[in-house]
């Protein structure tokens, strides 16, 4: 069964005072100016999802009042969503308040989770996003946050070892500044060496799985070989995990007074690497032409898709922001027909609607109009007014 955002409210999000769309399972099509507030949708819903949305924002960032009152923070922000899961509706509920917590408050069924990290068990969500079109070229800290995201929709507890792995390594490379105990970074390596390896096998293990999906895309996408490279990986590729720890840890302790001078650490899953190649003609994707790694990108997506609708019996929600517009026809319908098979919610953005005229009567359409949306279901047209109920 397709993940659907059945209803989604927001407040105070964004260019959003007040606004509700009530929806089907069937694709979104969001289609108006540039400005208009489409991403901003599209980063709310990825916030049903942990992490820290498809903008990496921080919660501030996202309060309406910023831009409205020259910087001074407002009120907070809500998002909340009726989910229609495999396991049934749920209701999920998140927010922020600037003066009462520096994190963001998750509601589950109407009760407070300890952490983001249920909201895996609920929502997965990947998104494609124009920012996303030089992951390639770009650093690899891009890819290894595109990566961990896939592994997410499989691992509910994969967010959480990278939340901790992150936090031990600011707290070792502060140690190695201060002159700390070597006791206590002799525990915290050891923890970092046994999270760190558990990290590395994740991605390893979802990239060899997906690579048989990538190697036999959908229609017009392309052909890729998905891997993921590091030190890390050789050591797990050489032996098992705990002698893949033990070499971690021994290179943890080994480069202190490097790491030291550095000011930050030379091995470890933080310095791995999403790798992929373009199977048609072998080459790496960085050096691909702009054109076939967007659409690489597609590629692996939609084998993230299928892969998770195989193996846990859901399709993950896909948000979509200026993709369609970029690709040629072939591949724009390829990809449209690839998500009706999918049965997927896939929430697509653009500034033209007539580049989606094939989903006519297969999806739901809302204009995005200068603090309006125009909600479209067929051939009965009605607008929610920001600050406004449905009409």
């Amino acid at each position: 069964m397709a993940l659907a955002v059945c209803r989604l409210r927001l407040s105070g999000f964004r260019c959003y005072e007040s606004a509700q769309l009530d929806l089907d399972a069937r694709p979104v099509v969001l289609t108006g100016p540039n400005g208009a507030g489409k991403t901003n949708l599209l980063e709310a819903i990825s916030l049903l999802a942990p992490g820290r949305g498809l903008r990496g924002a921080r919660l501030e960032e996202m309060d309406r009042q910023i831009a409205a009152n020259g910087g001074v923070p407002g009120d907070g922000w809500t998002v909340a969503a009726s989910v229609r899961t495999p396991a049934g509706m749920v209701e999920i509920g998140t927010g922020h308040r600037p003066d009462s917590t520096t994190r963001r408050v998750v509601q589950i069924d109407g009760k407070q989770s300890r952490s983001q990290t249920s909201l895996s068990d609920h929502v997965s969500a990947v998104w494609l996003t124009p920012q996303m079109d030089r992951l390639f070229t770009d650093g690899a800290s891009g890819r290894r946050r595109f990566l961990d995201r896939l592994v997410f929709g499989f691992d509910a507890a994969h967010a959480g070892r990278v939340s901790a792995y992150e936090h031990m390594l600011r707290e070792r490379a502060r140690l190695l500044r201060d002159g700390g105990d070597t006791v206590w970074l002799d525990t915290l390596e050891s923890d970092m060496a046994e999270r760190g390896v558990a990290i590395a096998a994740a991605r390893r293990e979802l990239t060899a799985r997906l690579a048989r999906l990538t190697e036999a895309p959908a229609g017009p996408f392309p052909g890729a070989e998905v891997g993921v490279v590091g030190k890390v990986e050789e050591w797990l590729d050489a032996g098992p995990a705990l002698a893949a720890e033990e070499r971690l840890r021994a290179a943890l302790r080994d480069s202190r007074a490097q790491d030291a001078a550095a000011g930050g650490a030379g091995v470890g899953p933080h310095r791995s690497d999403l790798a992929v190649r373009h199977l048609a003609h072998g080459m790496p994707a960085a050096l691909c032409s702009t054109g076939e790694q967007k659409a690489l990108l597609i590629a692996i997506v939609l084998a993230n898709a299928r892969l998770q609708t195989a193996e846990r019996g859901r399709v993950p929600l896909l948000l979509l922001d200026e993709v369609a517009a970029h690709l040629d026809a072939d591949r724009r319908e390829a990809l449209f027909e690839e998500v009706l098979a999918l049965g997927a919610q896939a929430w697509f953005t653009g500034t033209d609607r007539g580049v989606f005229e094939s989903f006519a009567g297969r999806a739901q359409y809302v204009a995005v109009r200068a603090g309006r949306l125009e909600h479209e279901t067929g051939d009965r047209r009605h607008s929610l007014a920001i600050g406004q109920e449905t009409i």
